[in-house]
């Protein structure tokens, strides 16, 4: 191509700029909510006819725009929210860059109504083909309405790339459901086809914010979630979590903001992930809204047109932050605090401090061993050792403590097929899965007692080839590397020497253990690897270790485990994110037999 270098018209390359903007109706929902949210209004209405493909019509009370204003909203690069370089560096405003009016405006047929402040009368402009015509009165109260007709009527080849309505429309909910959740001050409404999708009432007490996400997440999940607010420094982490056992198969209900921003971004689920890493079922994934809120200047929102991405200034302490705050809260919910009665899909986590008894030892070989049983002692535990249950093995035991209160756990009634025990508690009826439940407390004594320093050098110490900058970063990781046990050195610039690794590690990949966690480092600041291969391990000999199926328990044995659950961290799930245990209060077990109907 020999054409001569000439300058794109504004017209050309404001459809440009709509590609990067501009991907379906559901980002110029994007666009224009985050316009209203920017003008102070305290409710939003969004009106769309056929998924938005049609007609769009989004309306607030905002502070409105000027009449000598309007005209210019419609240009690119024109906003009211920076104004020079040094805003770049501190923006408060979910939109800065000035371009969404105009790209959208370049897409669709637009019109754009106003009252600025309190303006006797509003203003109107269009958009009709590129061209902006003049302003002329209209009546509206104060605020701003835009409505956005035929979506990519002059661009075709887009076009034929939307979806249904259906989708079209479930797109548009999604984006108006991250809105939504990261301003519970706005009252929001979605309708569709003359019918009210969503209305969501303003409100800052607790109580309106648990309507809120009962709304968009369900009521189910206010029922199964933990509320956290914790502050460290300059940083703050507020928001709920949902417990492991409350998990879905896609990543679709995960909502996650910076400075009030949705975003979506590698290292913090990198941290969410590396927090729930021990309690989630394979292949499920957690549900959470969670706020962070730092200074202005500490992350960067000007990397990408559409706004989905940040950059944290220092990403590793941001990472360990979310990663250990998320890590304490999950192991600090006790049945006792958190128990849903009603709820069977309530598989509470049970966690506390380990018990004193410590049936762990170190073995001569440096191995890790189990000894011993739970409750009573181990000659106890074999008298009660016997073949396959073939029904309910029962003995009587205690049915209260000595003061009248009952634990969180009940106290066992029964032996069901030598797999379950039934245990009643003040709500009703608890199921334990009996050799889950042993797992996961022999598990965490292992956990408990291991020590990350126990290195192993190696007789022949092992050479390995990496790129110059993975040498670079073993250099600058020194002390990571150390502190969970690898001692790594550069011998040239692309050569390392590994002498010692940690000792329960000893038959795994080092090469590519070495190469994943400088992968980690590189990607997220921060690798768990290595603690991973830990507990794989750990999990592995718990589970061998553990009390098997098919073995009659005494009763004392069934509330020693009981009483053991009740003392032990992340209980409420085995070491593969099974539950452990499910409960049945009174009132589902008399809605099963139609009692009182």
């Amino acid at each position: 191509m020999n054409q001569r270098i000439h300058t794109l018209s504004s017209f050309v390359a404001d459809q440009i700029a709509a590609g990067e903007v501009v991907e379906r109706p559901a980002s110029i929902i994007k666009e224009l909510l985050e316009n209203a949210v920017d003008a102070q209004a305290k409710f939003i209405s969004v009106t769309l006819e056929q998924g938005g493909i049609k007609r769009i019509l989004v309306q607030d009370d905002g502070t409105g725009i000027h009449k000598e204003d309007l005209g210019l909203a419609l240009s690119r690069h024109a906003t009211s929210k920076i104004e020079d370089a040094e805003d770049l560096d501190r923006i408060v405003t979910l939109g800065f860059r000035g371009e969404a009016l105009a790209s959208i405006a370049s897409v669709s047929r637009l019109s754009l109504t106003s009252a600025y402040r309190d303006e006797s009368h509003a203003w109107k402009i269009r958009v009709r083909e590129g061209q902006v015509q003049d302003a002329e009165p209209a009546s509206h109260n104060r605020g701003t309405s835009v409505e956005v007709l035929d979506v990519f009527f002059n661009t075709p080849v887009r076009r034929k790339f939307l979806k249904t309505e259906r989708t079209e429309l479930n797109h548009v909910e999604d984006v108006f459901d991250r809105l939504s959740l990261a301003h519970m001050d706005i009252g929001f409404e979605l309708r569709h086809a003359n019918k009210v999708i969503k209305r969501l009432d303003a409100g800052d007490s607790e109580q309106a914010a648990q309507r809120r996400l009962s709304i968009i997440l369900g009521s189910k999940f206010v029922g199964n979630s933990v509320y956290l607010d914790e502050t460290r420094g300059n940083i703050r982490l507020h928001g709920w979590v949902g417990l492991p056992t409350f998990s879905r198969s896609h990543a679709d209900k995960q909502f996650f903001y910076v400075n009030g921003r949705p975003v979506r971004d590698k290292l913090v689920a990198h941290a969410i992930r590396q927090a729930y890493r021990d309690v989630l079922f394979h292949g499920r994934q957690p549900v959470f809204v969670l706020y962070l809120e730092l200074d202005a200047s500490s992350v960067d929102v000007n990397v990408h047109p559409t706004k989905h991405e940040v950059r944290f200034r220092e990403a590793r302490a941001v990472h360990d932050f979310i990663f250990g705050i998320l890590n304490k809260v999950l192991r600090e919910v006790r049945p006792d605090t958190h128990l849903s009665p009603g709820l069977a899909e309530a598989q509470d986590m049970l966690l506390g401090n380990i018990s004193a008894q410590d049936n762990l030892v170190l073995s001569e070989a440096g191995r890790m061993e189990y000894r011993g049983g739970f409750g009573q002692s181990a000659a106890a535990g074999s008298a009660a050792a016997g073949n396959a249950a073939t029904g309910i093995f029962t003995q009587q035991g205690p049915r209260h403590d000595k003061d009248g209160t009952i634990p969180p756990m009940g106290y066992a009634i029964a032996q069901l097929h030598g797999i379950y025990i039934l245990a009643q508690n003040e709500a009703g009826l608890v199921i334990v899965d009996m050799h889950a439940a042993h797992e996961r407390i022999t598990y965490e004594k292992m956990k408990k007692v291991r020590s990350d320093q126990t290195r192993q050098r190696l007789l022949v110490p092992l050479e390995m080839e990496v790129t110059p900058q993975e040498a670079d970063r073993v250099e600058q990781e020194q002390e990571f590397l150390e502190t969970v046990g690898l001692n790594v050195d550069r011998i040239t610039p692309t050569g390392l020497l590994i002498r010692e690794i940690p000792a329960l590690l000893m038959n795994t990949d080092v090469e590519n253990l070495i190469r994943d966690v400088l992968s980690d480092l590189k990607l997220y600041g921060q690798s768990g690897l290595v603690a991973e291969h830990h507990d794989e391990l750990l999990s592995t000999m718990a589970c061998h270790t553990s009390v098997r199926a098919n073995r009659l328990l005494t009763i004392e044995e069934m509330n020693g485990l009981l009483r053991e659950m009740e003392h032990t961290e992340n209980a409420g799930q085995c070491n593969h994110g099974r539950p452990t245990y499910v409960t049945r209060s009174i009132k589902d077990l008399d809605r099963l037999f139609l009692r009182g109907q």
